[in-house]
């Protein structure tokens, strides 16, 4: 049985990972790095981590010929110049959504990835929440028939306590992974081209931080070998709304719609007027037993961060990723989140907010085949 030494880096809602990736069989060690030295050493007790793999300068980490694989967790700027590091240094790599700020920096990445030979996964929770993974179960075995329209949306009031100061005016759109992703892969295919618009004003302050003054942006997409249309809205400020990270599917036999309130229920619509609510069923059944539990709700261990406070738990998505990132370098393969995919989800909101900022021009988003 192959086995891996994995180092994750950024101890937010990255320690979540600590406990899944010690269980898994395929895994030798687990290692932490962390600029916060008390949180390294409170995390080095309670998990029981080798003194030889907690580090505090990332820099240290790729130079270790015994370690296989960097998961990386920490703020969206880092996270291109860690991603190539890691890539560069001949390291398998997981990075939390997005894959990049820019254009350039997704190509930079696909062409590490590339050359190193690696596995890379773009760790987007979105695509492996348990309610993401009933709808495409509906899709793959035919139960909505056609796929018609897709829509998804990302609202969350980040003016709330816990998000780090870059937060504060993002632009909507610039990181949209969890609105579009999933639109994208209900279809199976790459987003082609958008035409977005914003919507609304921030306050002067916020729109000052990165020179985008909507406090809304809505995206439409034309999709790759596809008829469908795929719509994305997304805001973060000056919207008063409970948290919603969502899709809706509508198909020519059944349809799906996200719930408009947090544990209201789902709505199923298969004919005429039919319509039900539903609660989404766990997903511990696709994963292997080791880890299987770890898509339960009270099994999240820092249940006041305010990801997991917004986010309900990632929707049970943590273990699923790390199956599917170390199966993928087990198996030898690119994982199901490769570059290429994530350049094209990630360069999907970006081109977005670029539409938007030029007034609505459609934009041509790359496809890094």
């Amino acid at each position: 049985m192959k086995q891996i030494t994995v180092v994750i880096v950024g101890m937010g809602f990255g320690k979540e990972f600590i406990p899944i990736y010690q269980k898994h069989p395929n895994i030798k060690r687990v290692g932490i790095c962390t600029r916060n030295p008390a949180t390294l050493e409170e995390l080095k007790e309670r998990f029981g981590l080798d003194d030889d793999l907690i580090f505090t300068n990332f820099e240290d980490v790729p130079k270790r010929a015994d370690i296989d694989a960097i998961h990386i967790v920490t703020p969206v700027p880092e996270h291109a110049r860690m991603t190539l590091a890691s890539l560069n240094a001949g390291k398998h790599t997981a990075c939390t959504i997005p894959m990049a700020m820019t254009v350039e920096d997704c190509t930079a990445i696909v062409e590490a990835r590339r050359k190193s030979g690696k596995v890379y996964m773009m760790m987007e929770t979105a695509l492996y929440t348990r309610e993401f993974l009933y709808g495409l179960k509906l899709a793959e075995s035919g139960q909505l028939g056609r796929i018609q329209f897709v829509r998804g949306s990302h609202i969350q009031d980040m003016s709330m306590p816990g998000w780090d100061e870059y937060w504060k005016g993002y632009p909507p759109m610039l990181n949209g992974t969890h609105a579009i992703s999933p639109l994208l892969r209900i279809n199976n295919t790459k987003a082609e081209s958008v035409v977005c618009h914003g919507s609304g004003r921030l306050g002067d302050d916020l729109a000052s931080r990165y020179g985008s003054p909507f406090a809304v942006e809505t995206a439409t997409f034309t999709l790759k070998n596809s008829d469908v249309a795929a719509e994305a809205t997304r805001s973060l400020f000056d919207v008063v709304r409970q948290y919603r990270e969502s899709y809706d599917v509508y198909g020519t036999k059944m349809s799906f719609e996200w719930e408009q309130l947090q544990d209201e229920g789902h709505s199923v619509f298969d004919g005429g007027e039919n319509a039900r609510r539903m609660e989404c069923p766990d997903t511990d059944a696709m994963l292997i037993p080791e880890i299987a539990h770890f898509t339960k709700r009270e099994k999240i261990d820092d249940p006041n961060h305010v990801s997991f406070l917004q986010g309900a738990g990632h929707g049970g998505s943590h273990p699923h990723l790390v199956q599917e990132f170390v199966a993928a370098i087990v198996e030898g393969r690119e994982s199901a989140v490769d570059a290429h995919l994530a350049a094209n989800y990630t360069c999907a909101g970006i081109c977005a907010h670029e539409s938007a900022m030029n007034g609505g021009k459609r934009i041509q988003i790359p496809d890094f085949e």
